[in-house]
């Protein structure tokens, strides 16, 4: 077995500003050493909604990430996204981190108030594919109801909640 690599960081994310607080996110910092299998080792072990590895960048992003939870990995999830840039543009200083995920690149603005800490991220979000819901029969019966006046669709755009 493998030592644990040392570059993890636990991260709070922009939902709070106390320490300690808000939706837990492990981020590996440098990821260039672990293979899949031991990525979803880690982030079942850590346990926390999302564990986030950084690996250099493969087109024109300034790095790749990979989100896994603790059962699957992810191409995109929000949380990870802007928890991983504010953790990664901290000591760089930076505004604009631009993050390559299984779903495209996905641009972070960073603000950050006088003393110099991110206080807000902004992301831009992949563009979701759209198709017909595959049973709208059944969703009319679960919500109660007879039908739509719509079409059903589901939108998609990297984490589908079935």
């Amino acid at each position: 077995m493998r030592a644990c690599p040392r570059s993890a960081t636990s991260s709070r994310t922009s939902s709070t500003d106390r320490p300690l607080t808000g939706n837990q996110l492990a981020v590996f910092t440098d990821a260039r050493d672990l293979d899949s299998e031991t990525m979803q080792a880690l982030a079942l072990e850590i346990g926390f909604s999302e564990t986030v590895f950084v690996l250099p960048a493969e087109s024109e992003g300034h790095v790749r990430i990979r989100i896994f939870t603790p059962r699957v990995e992810l191409p995109f999830a929000g949380h990870p996204v802007l928890g991983t840039a504010f953790v990664l543009a901290a000591p760089l200083q930076r505004g604009l981190i631009a993050l390559e995920t299984a779903r495209g690149i996905i641009p972070v603005e960073l603000e950050r108030d006088e003393s110099g800490a991110i206080v807000f991220g902004r992301m831009t979000q992949p563009v979701p594919t759209v198709e017909p819901y595959p049973d709208p029969a059944a969703l009319f019966r679960a919500l109660g109801v007879e039908g739509s006046l719509l079409p059903v669709e589901r939108y998609d755009n990297g984490v589908l909640h079935t």
